[in-house]
Parts: C-alpha cells; sequence; structure tokens
C-alpha cells in the first residue's frame, strides 16, 4: 500500500473505500498516526491500566489484564506511543514508577508510558463501584437492573474526573496534543480539559451502549453528563444505533443545535462530531499467538486436565456480570441435556468466569446463583465422574483463554445487552483451524458484522438451547464456511482500522478548522 492511498483515506473517506483486509496493518497505522499527528503527544485517559505490577512473595510480577479495553488499546499504544493515563491498581504499582508516576510499558520492550492515578479508598468506592457501575452501567445497558443514584458518589465522580482532567493537562504541558478518553468512567473529563486548553484535540470513545432518551432521562445529573460530553470534539460509539440516542439524548434535554446530516451537535459554539467505530482486535497478532507451539502445547495439557476423550466443548467467556446472561445460558444447558439425553456423557461446558466489582450487592447474589445453578445441574446429570459444566470462577490470562478458544467446538456469547463484545471477535481470531461454531447474542454490537454466527436471543434460553443442537450437530462443511466468513471481517476490521479511522476522523476536523480559520 502506498503512502498515497493512505493520505487518501486518512482525509477523503469515512468509511474507507480501500477496505481490503491486509490495509490495516501495525504499519499502515503508524503511517497514518505519523501523518495526523506529528509531533504532538498521543494522550489515552482509562479507568484501567494496560499492566498491572503484583508482588509474588518478594518479587514484583507484570501482568496484562484481561478486558475487551485492554485487548484493544494495548497495540494501538504499542505501535503510536504516547502516555497512558489510568487507576493504579496493583499492589507493587508504586514500587516501579518514577517521581511522576511513570513507567515504561510493556516491561520487556518499552514501547509507551504509563502514567498512574493514586486514588482514596473513598474515592474509588464512590466514583468506580458508586456512580459508574452502580448508576450509569445498568441506565446505560438497560438490563432490568435499577440504577442507584447517590450525590455522595456523584461528588466522587466529579473528585475523580477532576484529578484525571488534571493529570491530562500535566502531561500536555501546555503543548498540542491529541487526548483519546475511554468509557464511561470520564464523562466529565472532556470539557475540564477543553475550558482549560483549548487548543488540545479531544476525542472519546464510549464503551458501552447509549440508553434512549426516555431512560437516560431518570439520571439526576444527566444535563452535567452530557455538558461534559459535549466538550469532546469527536464522540465514538460500537455502531450508528447508540449514536441516534446520543443525538437523541441531547436534542431532549440540552439546549444545542443538532445537524443530522453531519451527525454533530453545536454546544456553547463547539461543534462535536458522533461517529460509529466498531471496536476490534489485534487479528493477526491474536491468531498467531493461537497457532504458536506454546498455545498449542496448552490445549494438550487442557485436553489430558480435563479428561477429554471425545467429548464436544462448549466455552463461555465472561466476567460475573449480570449484562452477560450467564444464568440463561446455564438454563439452556439444562434445557439441552434434558430434550436431547444422547449429550449426557458426551459434551461438556467450561464457563470462566472471571470475578467483577464484587463489592457490589447485585453481582454478590448474581455470583450466589451462579453457583447454584452449576451445582444444581451438574448433579442432575452428573454420571460417575463425569459432570456437565465445569466452572472455573477466577481470572485467566489472554494466552489460557486463548487455549480454550482452540479447544472448544462451540463458544456461546449470551450478552442480554453490550456495546461490542470481543470474546466474539477472539473466539473467531483464535480459529486458526478454520472450525468452530458461534452462538451471539443478536443484542451485542458484533452480531451487527459476525452474521455467519448462531445468532440467539439471550432472554429464551429455548432459543439458546436450539442452537447449542443446531451447533454440535452441524457438519464441518458449514463450520468451515461460517468460520472463514467470520475471520475475515474481524481480519478486515481490526484494531488498527477503529484506531485509524478514528485518528483520521481527527485530521479531518483539524484541516476543516484551519480553512475557516483562512477564509
Amino acid at each position: 500500500m502506498t503512502t498515497g492511498a493512505i493520505q487518501e483515506l486518512t482525509f477523503d473517506t469515512v468509511d474507507a473505500s480501500v477496505e481490503e483486509p491486509w490495509f490495516w496493518t501495525r504499519d499502515a497505522l503508524r503511517q497514518v498516526v505519523e501523518r495526523v499527528l506529528g509531533d504532538q503527544h498521543l494522550i489515552v485517559v482509562s479507568n484501567r491500566e494496560p499492566y498491572v505490577h503484583r508482588l509474588d512473595g518478594e518479587e514484583i510480577v507484570c501482568e496484562r489484564p484481561a478486558g475487551g479495553l485492554v485487548t484493544a488499546l494495548d497495540p494501538v499504544l504499542q505501535v503510536c506511543g504516547g502516555t497512558w493515563i489510568a487507576q493504579a491498581s496493583g499492589n507493587a504499582d508504586r514500587l516501579v514508577v518514577d517521581a511522576n508516576a511513570h513507567v515504561a510499558v510493556p516491561p520487556a520492550e518499552p514501547r509507551y508510558t504509563l502514567c498512574r492515578q493514586w486514588l482514596s479508598k473513598a474515592d474509588e468506592d464512590g466514583y468506580y463501584y458508586g456512580f459508574a457501575n452502580h448508576a450509569l452501567w445498568p441506565l446505560c445497558h438497560v438490563a432490568y437492573q435499577r440504577p442507584v443514584f447517590s450525590r455522595r458518589d456523584w461528588e466522587a465522580y466529579v473528585r475523580v474526573n477532576r484529578q484525571f482532567a488534571d493529570a491530562v493537562l500535566k502531561e500536555a504541558d501546555g503543548q498540542a496534543a491529541v487526548v483519546l478518553v475511554q468509557d464511561y468512567h470520564f464523562a466529565l473529563l472532556p470539557a475540564l480539559v477543553r475550558a482549560a486548553a483549548p487548543q488540545l484535540r479531544i476525542a472519546q470513545f464510549w464503551h458501552i451502549p447509549w440508553p434512549n432518551p426516555e431512560v437516560f432521562r431518570i439520571c439526576p445529573w444527566k444535563e452535567e453528563i452530557l455538558r461534559g460530553l459535549l466538550g469532546n470534539d469527536l464522540l465514538g460509539f460500537h455502531i450508528r444505533y447508540h449514536c441516534q440516542n446520543f443525538l437523541d439524548t441531547v436534542a431532549a434535554n440540552v439546549e444545542a443545535r443538532i445537524d443530522v446530516e453531519r451527525s454533530s451537535v453545536t454546544h456553547a459554539g463547539h461543534e462535536m462530531l458522533v461517529r460509529p467505530y466498531p471496536i476490534s482486535l489485534d487479528f493477526n497478532g491474536t491468531s498467531e499467538r493461537a497457532d504458536a507451539p506454546e498455545t498449542r502445547a496448552r490445549v494438550e495439557r487442557l485436553r489430558r486436565q480435563l479428561g477429554l476423550a471425545n467429548h464436544r466443548v462448549i466455552l463461555g467467556v465472561d466476567r460475573i456480570d449480570y449484562t452477560k446472561g450467564i444464568p440463561e445460558r446455564l438454563h439452556a444447558l439444562d434445557l439441552l441435556l434434558e430434550s436431547h439425553p444422547e449429550h449426557v456423557g458426551k459434551i461438556l461446558f467450561v464457563q470462566i468466569a472471571a470475578p467483577s466489582r464484587s463489592r457490589l450487592r447485585q453481582y454478590q447474589l448474581l455470583a450466589d446463583e451462579i453457583d447454584v445453578l452449576v451445582e444444581e445441574i451438574n448433579w442432575k446429570y452428573g454420571q460417575g465422574s463425569w459432570s456437565p459444566i465445569i466452572y472455573r470462577k477466577q481470572h485467566h490470562t489472554p494466552d489460557e483463554v486463548l487455549a480454550f478458544c482452540r479447544l472448544a467446538d462451540v463458544c456461546v456469547v449470551s450478552s442480554l445487552h453490550d456495546g461490542m463484545n470481543l470474546v466474539a471477535k477472539e473466539y473467531v481470531a483464535a480459529r486458526c483451524d478454520g472450525d468452530g461454531v458461534l452462538l451471539l447474542s443478536r443484542f451485542t454490537g458484533s452480531a451487527r458484522e459476525l452474521h455467519q454466527s448462531l445468532q440467539i436471543n439471550p432472554y429464551a434460553p429455548d432459543d439458546i438451547a436450539a442452537a447449542l443442537q443446531q451447533a454440535l450437530t452441524m457438519d464441518e462443511g458449514e463450520r468451515r464456511t461460517r468460520m472463514a466468513a467470520m475471520r475475515q471481517t474481524v481480519a478486515r476490521n481490526n484494531i488498527y482500522r477503529w484506531a485509524g479511522k478514528l485518528i483520521s476522523e481527527l485530521g479531518r476536523i483539524d484541516t476543516g478548522r484551519r480553512l475557516e480559520g483562512q477564509r
């Protein structure tokens, strides 16, 4: 690909006309970044840090936490460089940073700087467990879990947003910079940064769904949140439906001008564009790691550990969260074994479930519900040493998850509501053997792209059970045809395309404003 073609994509297209799977590579993204950003500093802001330092006895170990945001963004920062500002979460994090709370990452081959922020327990409780995940998370996911709005939590949310905004301004140090804000933890930060440093270019990606105006109107601080977000130059969501919901919400709550054709909002004299950018992962990197000798060896170890002979393996990979539909898929497995007893003793359902937000009561109750369901189903159908469910309630490394993906004949993603869900794309990328069947909730953003999956209604266990039966009895030719098409889609729409399109849009914004200034 020539530099000229990259230039055309950078400035002249939104839904890039050049869509060959090989275009968006690390090198292509690097060239786009160099052209658009020039010598501007790239600053990423997120709650979760991409690398965590923990004490293992007297030794300090560095781990990359699981999760869609880190999976998606770490490869981008490794290409682009810059600074990633995030909350410190490891018990050895303070031991490895310099006087500015900086540490170079990844540790083996540093490519960018991690700037850690320290929160008091009170602020972490109110900002993260409180307003972000007790209010905004259920509000936006519409999974029939009532949000809880507390003024004390809101005040902590405001304080932490100010703290991170100050950290951005310190990193920018009065120079030109591009700030990429991640997710719902920092709805107020863009306006705070813009008020102090209007020369900065600010984009935010909202990783979770955006509800319709009727749902959002119950938030007591809806106007403050919207005004905070309108400080961005560019606001991205996974799918166009969420973009439209956001525009409708602004129209209903804030005095602003909505331009439907441009998909933009003008507020207080500042225009912000709203765009869909389906996030993804590093397809080639994931596929290569899944086919590496160490992964194949790990798969064989798992076969021995799980006692697999001719068993078919069904896989679920989730955080323990009420939006993920774990109880519903367990009920579906019960229905499958009840209606198709020929599968008894012949299949294994492996559920990887990472504990999450376990300080919140809803999550404690969900974990208890899953424990009970697993015990009941295993008791009901277990025979001798065989039980239908292997429940692994613990954190797994990305490489461990890849091995399970390679092992599984079927992967079930039954989210009740999800902005994207990268587990679905990770399963597809890991299947370098071209086999496997993906069951995918139609209420995920990834369902808009992965049309060859078996799409399910996650609220209907009978529907999931029927899809499981279809997956388990599907012939190899159909499995491979479906998987090949999904792999092509994920390869084409990879994380470098996501980042390239977002950064390219910022370049177009800069170009347009320069031209306006010359008139």
